[in-house]
């Protein structure tokens, strides 16, 4: 597949959110056909070109691979809960993934609210495993004491998800953890320059797989076999295009342990396709997008054309 295929079937959308999540209430992506399917190109709009190439490497994948490795049909999912203070708002948002038995609640801005938003979730899903996701925003020191505070108040955590940002603190961290707990790791994978390059023992526990930073099922499934830990799939917020390309990923790992982090279709009032939750899983589908909704949720020109001169940017640094 050539750029200027890419270029040609190219549709930007903005798709409206129901709460507001990394600070944006619409989320841009890029689609794109090819001769597998859909493709989706969806790097936030902060990232550098170096880090958004591996984005297009995936959504490339996903539109000219037809087959990948299989394990399984049904993915069984996590619910996402943002860092919201609102009540109301947590209890809508769980409704919306039925049968999930585990809920990842974001957390790292005030313990107090984060103390408070987990005691909300464990009151409306009582028997629901739960996991806690910082993005890197806690010091070492911070992340041992809201850590042991969250234990104290709220229970055992399935995992903390990149409590601290860097790789030296994430093993200092553990070196010195008050509680018995698993620590996962996204952000420490997927920006990393290379890698294969970084040793990540003593480290974490879980790695995080999200399959468009990380350039694709193929790539990201040899980045798993390299380092050799547990791993859950997880998304980046895609559409639904890019959803189904996780899907593909968590599909194609041979032991999946933990839920998945693919439900996030469910922060979104619309998309463009759908992927139904049925009993706590989503089924191994590649819904193409609605054309109804390509039209109605079509971003302006100029940001079109801001999406073709970053895709073309991209493509330079792929080489």
């Amino acid at each position: 597949m050539d750029l200027a295929q890419i270029q040609g079937s190219l549709r930007v959308l903005q798709l409206p959110m129901r709460t507001k999540f990394r600070g944006i209430t619409r989320r841009e992506v890029a689609l794109f056909e090819g001769p597998a399917g859909w493709g989706e190109f969806s790097p936030f709009l902060e990232y550098d070109d170096f880090e958004c190439a591996n984005w297009l490497k995936s959504g490339i994948e996903a539109a000219t691979t037809k087959e990948f490795p299989k394990f399984r049909d049904s993915i069984k999912i996590n619910g996402t809960i943002p860092a919201t203070d609102s009540i109301q708002e947590i209890e809508s948002l769980i409704t919306l993934y039925p049968g999930a038995e585990v809920f990842k609640v974001k957390v790292g801005n005030d313990l107090k609210s984060d103390l408070a938003r987990l005691e909300q979730v464990k009151k409306i899903a009582p028997k629901a495993k739960l996991r806690v996701d910082v993005n890197g925003s806690w010091s070492v020191d911070d992340a041992i004491f809201n850590i042991r505070a969250i234990y104290e108040e709220i229970g055992e955590l399935e995992y903390v998800e990149q409590p601290v940002a860097e790789l030296g603190d994430l093993k200092r961290l553990k070196e010195n953890l008050r509680v018995d707990v698993k620590v996962a790791g996204d952000e420490v994978i997927r920006k990393a320059k290379d890698p294969f390059a970084i040793s990540l023992d003593g480290a974490i526990d879980v790695l995080m797989l999200k399959v468009a930073p990380l350039g694709g099922v193929k790539r990201a499934i040899a980045i798993a076999e390299h380092h050799k830990l547990p791993v859950v799939v997880s998304s980046a917020l895609e559409s639904a295009i890019g959803i189904s390309h996780g899907l593909r990923l968590a599909a194609a790992i041979p032991e999946l342990k933990y839920a998945s982090g693919l439900a996030t279709g469910s922060l979104f009032t619309s998309d463009v396709a759908t992927h139904e939750i049925k009993d706590g899983a989503i089924s191994l589908t590649s819904p193409n997008p609605n054309l109804e909704a390509l039209e109605r949720f079509a971003a302006p020109k100029e940001r079109l054309e801001w999406w073709r001169d970053r895709i073309k940017r991209c493509w330079e640094v792929l080489g």
